[in-house]
């Protein structure tokens, strides 16, 4: 009995974490959702606010069936838990496989996604604040270099845009001084209409899908270790459900077992045994 109570409680308290997990995502992307203008995008692939809902829904409808069917030992939950899980391995392990397959496509793809959140720049806060943060931490400026910046509205490098900020880049782009204090927002300003050994001197010119393709390979490490473990909690949870799923199943034919035994018992006590002494007392 202390063996299932282990894997009962292992398993609520996984499923447990997760769900404040979700909990929390689902918060930080209403309240960004909420705070931010009407007139924005609204896509999930470009909008961070609206992905961390999605995600965090996700997590909190499938920890909730965790939770909620490892406590009460109900088994149909705990086979829905069980499913999705499964699905949701399986779909992550076919991304990886796909993804070192067919590297080039994946690329490919990402370069467009990237290109596409270049352009929708300035239309939602969260993917300006998302671009300008990955701009800094990874000291980079655009998708192959900062002449993407051109495919913007905004930073477009022709006679005709009338926006102050055109032939620009974003500050995030900027290289920062080391003893600077003051932020300078237009240190962007006509960048683009410079050459690249020009622009070195006060811009990062690298693309950003380059700095996070080189990032990735020198820290393969790191990253094979974050997705190894999660394949691992969540087949620990898989498992954690199969057996509580097993467990109930094999006491639940038992009780039946029992139930079955004593009915034949009962049927058995309207017989007389044989040879029995009728006789009067």
């Amino acid at each position: 009995m202390s063996g299932y109570r282990a894997i009962k409680y292992t398993l609520f308290f996984c499923c447990y974490a997760f769900w404040v997990v979700s909990a929390m995502l689902i918060a930080v992307g209403v309240y960004a959702k909420i705070a931010k203008e009407k007139d924005v995008v609204d896509t999930l692939t470009v909008d961070p606010a609206l992905l961390l809902i999605v995600v965090g829904s996700v997590m909190f409808l499938v920890s909730f069936l965790g939770c909620f069917g490892a406590l009460r030992n109900t088994t149909c939950l705990l086979k829905m838990f069980l499913g999705i899980l499964v699905v949701v391995l399986l779909l992550q392990i076919s991304a990886g496989v796909v993804g070192y397959l067919f590297t080039d496509m994946v690329m490919e793809r990402t370069e467009k996604l990237m290109m596409k959140a270049i352009v929708r720049y300035r239309e939602d806060q969260d993917l300006e604040n998302a671009i300008d943060f990955v701009q800094k931490k990874f000291q980079c400026c655009g998708v192959q270099s900062y002449k993407d910046w051109s495919r913007n509205v905004y930073f477009e490098c022709s006679d005709v845009n009338p926006s102050l900020e055109s032939c620009g880049v974003p500050f995030s782009c900027c290289i920062q001084l080391q003893n600077q204090t003051v932020l300078n927002t237009m240190c962007g300003y006509g960048i683009q209409q410079l050459e690249e050994h020009s622009a070195t001197h006060d811009v990062f010119t690298v693309g950003c899908l380059e700095k996070i393709v080189s990032w990735a390979k020198n820290n393969l490490l790191l990253v094979a270790s974050l997705t190894g473990g999660l394949l691992l909690l969540e087949v620990c949870m898989i498992s954690l459900a199969a057996a509580q799923i097993s467990r109930i199943n094999k006491v639940q034919q038992q009780k039946r077992d029992i139930a079955a035994q004593g009915n034949l018992e009962r049927k058995d006590s309207y017989w007389y045994p044989a040879f029995a002494d009728f006789g009067d007392e």
